[in-house]
C-alpha cells in the first residue's frame, strides 16, 4: 500500500497543515517553518507522487485530497499553495478550522470572462514534459518568481527544493497540470462558512491579481491579502511578512474558541 510522507513539528496549540505546489515537496517551507513552529504544531506533507511520497501515479484532485486527509489531525488550519490550495479546499469542512490559500485560484485556467492561464500554455507544458522533462520543470519554477526583486535568488531556492529529492514521475507532473487546467471550485467554495484567508503576490504571473476583487465579491465571507512586491511564492521572497497574517489568524481562532 502506498503511503504519503508526513512530518509533524512545532509546539503550538493549533495544528497547521502545509500543502506545497506543483513539482515541489514539503522542503519548500523550510524558510518559514522555524518561525511558524513557535506558534503552531506543523504538519508537513509531500503530496502523493511528489518528493518522498513515491509509488503513486497520476491522481485526480479528489483522490489527492483523500490521501492527505487520512493522516491529518481531526482539527487544523489547512494551508495550500498553488496546486496545494485546490487540495486544501476539498477537505471536509468539519475537519477545517480555517482555510488558507496561497497564490492559488479556484480556477487556474482562463475561461469565458475569467482571468487565468491560457489552456494552450498548460497544454504546452504537458507536451514539453515528454520532450525535456527537467528543463520544463525549471521553466515553470522560473515563472513563479519572475518580477520580484529577489527573483534569481528565489528561483534558485525553488530549484534546490526540487533537486533535494527525487523528481516526481512525468505521469504525476502531467496529472498535476491536468488538474490545474480543468479544476473549477468557484461555486463550491462560495458556500464555505469557516474562516477563509487568501494570500497573493501582486507580481504573480500564474495567478493574475485581477482575480482578487472578483473573488472578494464572489466569496464575501473570505479575506484577501496581497503582498505588493511578491510573485507566486511570497513565503520565499517575504517570509516574515507572510507569517504575520497566519499568526494573526491563529490568535483570532483562539479568541473565538
Amino acid at each position: 500500500m502506498n503511503d504519503i510522507w508526513w512530518q509533524t513539528m512545532g509546539e503550538g496549540n493549533c495544528h497547521l497543515v502545509l500543502l506545497h505546489g506543483w513539482g515541489l515537496n514539503a522542503n519548500v517551507w523550510d524558510c518559514i517553518t522555524p518561525e511558524l513552529a513557535t506558534h503552531f504544531t506543523l504538519h508537513l506533507v509531500d503530496l502523493p507522487g511528489y518528493g518522498r511520497s513515491g509509488g503513486f501515479g497520476a491522481l485526480t484532485l479528489e483522490e489527492m485530497a483523500q490521501q492527505v486527509v487520512e493522516k491529518a489531525p481531526e482539527q487544523a488550519i489547512w494551508l495550500g499553495w498553488s496546486l496545494g490550495g485546490l487540495v486544501a479546499s476539498l477537505q471536509h469542512p468539519q475537519r477545517v478550522q480555517a482555510l488558507v490559500t496561497v497564490a492559488s485560484s479556484p480556477c487556474f485556467g482562463a475561461r469565458d470572462q475569467w482571468p487565468g492561464i491560457k489552456p494552450e500554455v498548460l497544454s504546452g507544458f504537458q507536451q514539453q514534459l515528454s520532450e525535456d522533462f527537467q528543463r520544463t520543470v525549471e521553466r515553470f519554477l522560473a515563472l513563479q518568481t519572475m518580477g520580484t526583486e529577489s527573483a534569481r535568488q528565489d528561483a534558485r531556492a525553488l530549484k534546490s527544493t526540487v533537486l533535494s529529492l527525487p523528481m516526481p514521475p512525468a505521469e504525476v507532473l502531467n496529472g498535476g497540470l491536468e488538474i490545474l487546467k480543468t479544476a473549477d471550485l468557484r461555486q463550491p467554495l462560495a458556500a464555505l462558512t469557516m474562516p477563509f484567508l487568501r494570500l497573493y503576490g501582486r507580481l504573480d504571473g500564474l495567478v493574475p491579481r485581477k482575480i482578487v476583487p472578483l473573488l472578494d465579491e464572489l466569496w464575501p465571507q473570505s479575506e484577501s491579502v496581497v503582498f505588493e512586491k511578491a510573485a507566486h511564492a511570497p513565503f520565499i521572497s517575504h517570509p516574515q511578512a507572510f507569517c504575520e497574517p497566519l499568526i494573526a489568524l491563529k490568535n483570532r481562532l483562539n479568541n473565538y474558541f
